[in-house]
Formats: structure tokens, C-alpha cells, sequence
């Protein structure tokens, strides 16, 4: 009995999920929220989030590039290094890395804002007053997500390459044309493009589930704690999962179609 009533809870939890998406895309784009709220959306999942990225792109091109010339090196192939770095950041770790820091940054506090507004009535005295949730609490975050988690994934890449350089370089003794010159002859426009896609789908998920645990947050101070962990929890598996779709999908449609070369 109790596997039944778990699967109707997920089905309803689904439904509820999905209603919630539909509901704050009409909120966006029928009335879009002040663009104060907006700016200061920005700023939080942006700007502050900038450090963070920073340093995780950083650090992962460092190991990237060492790992890849130890590898490659005794193989004659230490000039691949730089792409090998190029590739691995632009197309996985690049916006996977970026996704996990700001779901733990900009998530998990999302999520426990709004559930903290739930739990006090807040969100009842916003409806009370006739005043739209989904567009005054939820549609900046969702447009600031979208827009910044792009960019904070471009910014993540840059830094690995700037990483992988460096220690390339200055601790390895490879020539700088040698890290960069196979960069353009195999990184294309269709790694571009997956690293976009994933980014913004990664936005998506990350605002709309930490905002869904939010408002469906009972239970006092211990069910916002719960809704916290519950939502960083089913955004990094959600991540994961729709990563391998997006790299599937993508590529199938890409060997259908040839359209990116």
C-alpha cells in the first residue's frame, strides 16, 4: 500500500512541479516583474556567485591539465593537453561544476528563503493582498537564472583554460602556442553550443525545483531544513541526469543533421 501511495505522491509532486513552471512562464512574459527585482536577482545569483565559480574553474583546470600531461606526455602527446583541457571544461565540467556551485550558493538559499516565508505566512499575506507569488517571488529569479547561469558557465570555462595555462606553462614548460593552437582545429561551434544548452537548461532546474521545495515547505524550522537538503539533493540528481540526456540527444541530432559544424 505504501509503494502505491509513494507513487502517487511523486505523480502529484510531478504535476505540482510542472504546473509551477507553466505558471511563472505566463507570469514572466504576460506581466514581467519590475526590473528592481530583477537587478538584484541578477546580482545575487551573479555577481556574488563570481568567487565561487572562479575558483572551481580554476582549481579543475589545474588538475585537468596536470592529470592530461601525465598521461600524455610519456606518449609523445603532450601537446594535446590544452585541448584535451578546452574540451573537458567547455562541454561537461565547465557547466556541471558551475550547476553544483550555484545550487549550494543560490539554491539551497532560494529554498530556504521562500520556505522560511511559507512556514511564517508571509506568502499567504502576499496572496491576501492580491499580489502574484510566482510573479512577485519567483519570475526574477526564474529570468535571473536563465540569464547568469550562461554566463557564470563561460566564465567558469575561461578560467580553466586560464588554469591549464598557467601550470602548462610555468610548471610543465610547454610553449603557449603549443596549449592553444589545436584549440580551433578541434574545439567547434557545436561544443559551444552544448555547453550553452546545458547551462541554461541547468538554470531552469535549479531555480524552478529550489523555489517548487520552498513553497511547499511545512513544519516549522526543521521542515525548512528538510526542504533545504531535499532540494540541493534532487538538483544535483536532476543535473546529472539531464546532462546525459542533453549530450545524447544533442549529439544524435548533430550526426542527423550535421547543422553545427
Amino acid at each position: 500500500m505504501s509503494f502505491y501511495l509513494g507513487k502517487v505522491n511523486f505523480l502529484a509532486a510531478t504535476g505540482e512541479y510542472v504546473l509551477l513552471i507553466w505558471n511563472v512562464t505566463l507570469a514572466t512574459f504576460r506581466r514581467p516583474p519590475p526590473w528592481s527585482l530583477i537587478r538584484e536577482q541578477l546580482y545575487n545569483i551573479g555577481v556574488l556567485s563570481l568567487p565561487v565559480v572562479a575558483m572551481t574553474g580554476f582549481s579543475t583546470g589545474l588538475v585537468l591539465a596536470a592529470q592530461s600531461f601525465f598521461q600524455l606526455s610519456d606518449k609523445g602527446l603532450a601537446g594535446a593537453t590544452g585541448l584535451m583541457v578546452g574540451k573537458a571544461m567547455i562541454t561537461e565540467l565547465g557547466p556541471i561544476l558551475t550547476a553544483f556551485m550555484v545550487t549550494g550558493r543560490v539554491g539551497a538559499a532560494m529554498c530556504a528563503e521562500l520556505g522560511t516565508m511559507r512556514v511564517t505566512e508571509q506568502i499567504d499575506a502576499l496572496e491576501t493582498m492580491a499580489v502574484n507569488p510566482h510573479r512577485f517571488l519567483i519570475s526574477p529569479r526564474f529570468i535571473s537564472g536563465m540569464v547568469m547561469m550562461p554566463l557564470l558557465t563561460v566564465f567558469s570555462i575561461f578560467m580553466g583554460i586560464f588554469g591549464g595555462y598557467l601550470i602548462s606553462i610555468f610548471y610543465f614548460g610547454m610553449a603557449p602556442t603549443t596549449y592553444f593552437d589545436p584549440m580551433p582545429i578541434y574545439i567547434n561551434n557545436f561544443d559551444l553550443l552544448i555547453g550553452i544548452v546545458k547551462a541554461f537548461v541547468f538554470g531552469v532546474l535549479i531555480i524552478t525545483i529550489s523555489c517548487y521545495k520552498g513553497l511547499n515547505t511545512s513544519g516549522g524550522a526543521e521542515g525548512v531544513g528538510r526542504s533545504t537538503t531535499n532540494s540541493v539533493v534532487i538538483c544535483y540528481t536532476f543535473i546529472l541526469i539531464t546532462n546525459f540526456l542533453i549530450t545524447i540527444g544533442l549529439n544524435i541530432l548533430q550526426d542527423a543533421t550535421g547543422w553545427f559544424t
